[in-house]
């Protein structure tokens, strides 16, 4: 059993070594010339003007997040939708599709949520 750690530790050490290594290698091969222009913010092409901290709204985030609840949900649906045909062929087809359907239906229940809330819309009413 400890052998199998050793296994481990030896390739943990291996694994940082390597990465040590190129990183000491790249320090010695590249040039190293800093100029105040090379030092400064790059925007793309435009002048740079203004402090880099600033406050994003907040529904850039709410409107992200729910993005990415959609996306997870359709990376969860794939794999489902790969085997079904031999689920359905071993007799637990019906018991899948009301799972992924239940599944997308709790999700559509919160896309209605935030839909009513208002969060999808960029551009929010405020109630006077």
């Amino acid at each position: 059993m400890l052998f199998d750690f050793a296994n481990v530790l030896v390739f943990s050490a291996l694994g940082l070594g390597f990465v040590g290594v190129n990183l000491l290698i790249g320090k010695l091969l590249r040039p190293s010339n800093p100029q105040v222009r090379k030092l400064s913010t790059y925007e793309c092409g435009e002048l740079s003007m203004g402090s880099a901290w600033v406050n994003f709204n907040i529904r850039f985030y709410i409107v992200a997040l729910i993005f990415i609840i959609f996306e997870v949900e359709i990376a969860f649906i794939f794999p489902v939708a790969t085997v079904f045909r031999r689920w359905v062929e071993g007799g637990v087809g019906v018991f899948a599709l009301v799972e992924v359907l239940i599944f997308v239906g709790i999700l559509f229940l919160g896309l209605i949520y935030a839909w009513a809330k208002g969060d999808l819309e960029w551009v929010k009413k405020v109630k006077a």
